[in-house]
């Protein structure tokens, strides 16, 4: 089974939970022991990326560890082209869409196609939306992000990124945000398509996961939140009210 026939088949069952590591934030062995923390948790894979500071040797030693400790699949969540490798089960061929830079669009895309082809990565196609305030990643990308209440806005970046073949749509408004993606404009983005919704950004408690949840997103990442979060039980309802449980 392929990394993208398990999440649909995850996604089919209800919403899912995916956690993201940082290789700039911790060690490959740190990373290990998150890995093995939020698998307990019960979150569903674990995607491997940030915006910056990230290189194939970090990214390829975090794989790695991740998988000893915790066998979930991982997916790497990338931040430039050059950050490939062949330890990780899979990758978000993604373009930032609402990029004001070709190269975060498609450029990058184009320089690591050939090099994704040769190591042998599943790639997954994914839109991805930066919502405000962006943050980091929308700083880094150039995004013009979509406004707060611009909900047809964001529903017709995401309408046009399935019409163009993509698997998936990414709504993000950074990590570290201090608010995630409204509820509504989640909503909204949902009833325009018809492939799954990923959403990310300010999640850090059960109440924003819950929202999330309610708005139709089929799948809610958090990042942030497990870095800082030492506390199990926290991270479990967290995890928990992403999933609906």
């Amino acid at each position: 089974m392929t990394v993208k026939e398990y999440l649909m088949e995850r996604m089919r069952q209800g919403t899912i939970h995916l956690a993201l590591l940082d290789p700039d934030k911790q060690n490959s062995f740190e990373a290990g022991i998150m890995a093995k923390k939020i698998k307990e948790a019960g979150t569903d894979a674990i995607m491997i990326g940030g915006s910056t500071g990230v290189d194939s040797d970090n990214l390829g030693a975090t794989a790695r560890a991740i998988k000893d400790a915790s066998g979930l699949p991982t997916i790497h969540f990338p931040g430039g082209p050059g950050e490939l490798s062949g330890d990780v089960d899979s990758m978000f061929f993604m373009s930032m869409v609402n990029s004001r830079d070709p190269f975060w669009i498609i450029d990058a895309q184009a320089q690591a196609a050939l090099h994704v082809r040769k190591l042998g990565i599943e790639a997954i196609s994914l839109g991805y939306i930066i919502v405000e305030p962006g943050m980091k990643v929308g700083e880094v990308g150039k995004a013009e992000p979509i406004r707060r209440g611009q909900n047809d806005k964001a529903a017709g970046y995401a309408l046009a990124c399935e019409l163009l073949g993509m698997d998936f749509v990414y709504l993000e408004a950074g990590s570290g945000a201090d608010a995630p993606v409204p509820q509504d404009m989640i909503s909204a983005v949902k009833k325009a398509i018809t492939i799954p919704l990923i959403v990310g950004g300010g999640i850090r408690t059960p109440e924003a996961a819950a929202a999330a949840r309610a708005g139709g997103a089929d799948a809610i990442v958090t990042g942030t939140f497990i870095e800082n979060c030492a506390d199990s039980g926290k991270l479990k309802a967290v995890v928990d009210a992403s999933k609906g449980l």
